[in-house]
């Protein structure tokens, strides 16, 4: 009900924003004499905010020097491939593949932290698909199956790739990199960077880690599970929402956006573009949200934020008990933010107690002062000081990976 009334709101908007449109392009147009005067300026900037925040946002693009290929698929996942720019094309590259996370946003939301991958790496991205658009016909999507589909994807790049898990997906990459080890898989990785990702949630837990341990998961599926409406291909399909987690999101700044937006309208007003087009640029993919299986939704709270099963050592993969301490050969790097609030300190470090029998030399551990979540994988701070930590990790493990694979 709760999706329908949603939509419903959405289309009720639609005739406000074309006023809006029709109200912003009137008085920012040059044949309106009045165009200049402070008036115009504040009722165009205001009628632009307005029509923004009201559109749709779909799947942004890449928006980056070379387009991706798919190299594999699934209903539930594209492989999407970046090839090295040209004249770069012949140069020897480790093989990197960055998981986006599952948790609200397009992998594009990464954008950032694919561009400067490529400088130095060929580069592999998960691209999630928005489960609204996916028949039922295609089945369920839970965690298990997540596991499985990093693992189908690995065994298509095969041997010697990288892995970098952005958030989210470190417990499934760290499953999936056991059970490959345990089976000795040629296409295991050679390494894994996990970058702010809840290992072990129970490590400085943040407002989302209290949240989620506060109602039983009854509560979770009464209250954030809802069916996707016609005439999406996925109607019927039981769904998070991703309005539900923008929203979750935003309440947790509430203040910061609501400056940002007012700093946004100042902008236009005094005719002051760059920021103006910094701030669209952000919330053009801040605002794109895609919905969550619900089998995904309710076995990651349960078993990551609520049961900490895998740190714990509990986790189970199809029946079978997944091993991190199996893995003698897969470089481990962990990183964190000194101010993240979504994965506190700590939770990602916990992976190296897990890989108790990995060795030293193959594991390192990083925390960058002064940034948050988003800090980690993006922004000044992540290219100057994290990227050439990680850079140097593959680097290193390339290197190590013909010892390690004897």
């Amino acid at each position: 009900m709760l999706y329908t009334l949603y939509e419903a709101g959405c289309v009720a908007a639609q005739p406000w924003r074309l006023a809006a449109l029709a109200a912003r392009d009137f008085w920012a147009s040059p044949l309106n004499p009045m165009h200049e005067s402070e008036l115009a300026r504040g009722l165009y900037a205001t009628s632009d905010l307005f029509a923004n925040l009201t559109r749709r946002y779909g799947r942004p693009a890449w928006g980056l020097e070379v387009e991706p290929e798919a190299v594999w698929t699934s209903p539930w996942v594209r492989l999407l491939h970046f090839p090295r720019p040209e004249g770069e094309a012949g140069r020897p590259t480790p093989k990197v593949l960055i998981v986006a996370p599952l948790s609200g946003h397009y992998a594009t939301l990464l954008r950032g932290t694919v561009r400067t991958f490529l400088k130095d790496h060929d580069v592999y991205v998960t691209d999630w698909s928005n489960a609204r658009e996916v028949p039922l016909s295609a089945g369920d999507f839970d965690l298990a199956d997540y596991v499985d589909s990093l693992r189908d994807m690995l065994r298509r790049l095969g041997g010697r790739t990288h892995v970098v898990a952005v958030c989210q997906p470190g417990p499934a990459a760290l499953a999936a990199a056991s059970l490959m080890a345990e089976d000795g898989e040629p296409a295991r990785p050679a390494s894994m960077t996990l970058m702010g990702s809840p290992v072990d949630a129970r490590r400085s837990p943040t407002v989302t880690n209290r949240l989620a341990e506060t109602q039983p998961l009854a509560w979770f599926e009464a209250n954030m599970i809802h069916t996707v409406p016609p005439p999406y291909p996925g109607a019927g399909r039981r769904v998070y929402p991703g309005f539900l987690q923008l929203t979750a999101f935003m309440s947790m700044n509430l203040d910061r956006h609501q400056a940002a937006h007012l700093r946004y309208v100042e902008d236009l007003i005094k005719g002051d573009g760059e920021p103006a087009a910094r701030h669209l640029e952000f919330y053009d993919e801040y605002l794109s949200v895609l919905d969550l299986d619900a089998a995904f939704y309710l076995q990651t709270v349960d078993q990551v934020f609520q049961r900490h099963l895998l740190a714990k050592g509990e986790f189970s993969h199809r029946g079978r008990p997944v091993r991190p301490q199996v893995i003698t050969d897969i470089g481990l790097l962990t990183i964190e933010g000194e101010n993240d609030d979504i994965s506190g300190v700590g939770q990602t470090q916990a992976a190296h107690a897990l890989l108790s029998a990995l060795p030293a030399e193959l594991k390192a551990d990083y925390v960058q002062p002064q940034v948050g979540h988003y800090g980690v994988f993006n922004g000044q701070r992540f290219e100057d000081e994290i990227y050439p930590r990680v850079r140097e990790f593959i680097g290193r493990m390339e290197l190590a990976f013909d010892t390690t694979r004897r």
